[in-house]
């Protein structure tokens, strides 16, 4: 396991030597987030690499990451912990105790207890990336409980007492913006704000994980995956459906994107069938007229 990074070229040196290129405001915020002990409100738009950045930095710091989707509905017993009550119904079962206060102190031990992301993130021995992945999903009741697990970075369990953070986890937060987020959580939060990159720096991420594209085919690339995502789209290309496309085109032997190739091909950034109609209309005709829709 890594020490703290000591400067913010340390951490965007990291975090490209283990494929993932930040931006300079990417890098400061990061190397803030685990010399300050504070966590990470990242939002963007969906596929800029929000989730990407904590993978990256598990893997440039060497700690494990404890990953918790957030989806509507979410409640503590699915975030913090709950009891295995099938585990204590046998336990019930098993023993020929009569008294019952006896019988209950038995089935809430340790043993019983189902460690959910956030309680196993604070329990740990070890420091780890605790990636809480689409905040924006949840509502603000369950907004409340996260403040108080962050800013103490413990839990209370009435039948076994307090369980406190034995190491600091560097936390991140990601949100898609499809809802405000409380003022109380942002207090806390040092904040990132993610959007698509520009053509070079895209470019460059192109080129990292697909070294042997050329910088003519690349610059190509991204340049339509920018004119692409311009339109009205249900789910713009992300990052990552860039660095696919490359490798493919890369397989295909390519080395120009033209109006067959594309056809042939963009299936792999577009997913929708509408918005296979929109970019047919309008890109194909910028890369030598109307394209169909291909199979």
């Amino acid at each position: 396991m890594l020490a703290e990074p000591a400067s913010v070229q340390e951490v965007a040196d990291g975090l490209q030597s283990v494929g993932y290129l930040p931006g300079e405001s990417t890098a400061l915020v990061a190397y803030l987030a685990a010399r300050l002990g504070k966590p990470i409100l990242v939002e963007g738009p969906a596929g800029v690499g929000k989730t990407e950045l904590a993978k990256a930095l598990s893997r440039y710091l060497d700690r494990t990451l404890i990953r918790l989707q957030c989806y509507e509905g979410l409640d503590e017993a699915k975030a913090l912990y709950e009891w295995n009550y099938r585990k204590q119904l046998l336990a019930i079962q098993a023993t020929e105790k009569t008294d019952w206060d006896a019988t209950k102190g038995d089935i809430f031990g340790e043993e019983f207890l189902l460690e959910r992301p956030l309680m196993s993130a604070i329990a740990s021995p070890d420091p780890v990336v605790l990636l809480i992945d689409e905040i924006d999903k949840t509502d603000q009741e369950f907004e409340a409980m996260l403040l108080e697990v962050l800013s103490e970075f413990q839990i209370s369990i009435p039948e076994l007492g307090r369980v406190e953070a034995r190491t600091q986890p560097i936390v991140l937060l990601t949100s898609n913006n499809t809802r405000e987020l409380t003022e109380a959580l942002k207090r806390r939060c040092l904040y990132l704000w993610l959007d698509y990159p520009e053509l070079d720096h895209e470019l460059a991420i192109v080129k990292l994980h697909s070294p042997e594209i050329s910088d003519t085919l690349g610059r190509r690339l991204v340049e339509i995956v920018s004119m692409v995502r311009g339109l009205d789209l249900k789910k713009p290309p992300s990052i990552a459906e860039s660095i696919d496309w490359a490798r493919a085109l890369l397989l295909l032997g390519a080395d120009d994107i033209d109006q067959q190739t594309f056809n042939d091909t963009m299936s792999i950034i577009v997913k929708h069938r509408t918005d296979l109609d929109i970019v047919v209309e309008r890109v194909g005709a910028k890369l030598g007229g109307p394209l169909g829709a291909g199979a």
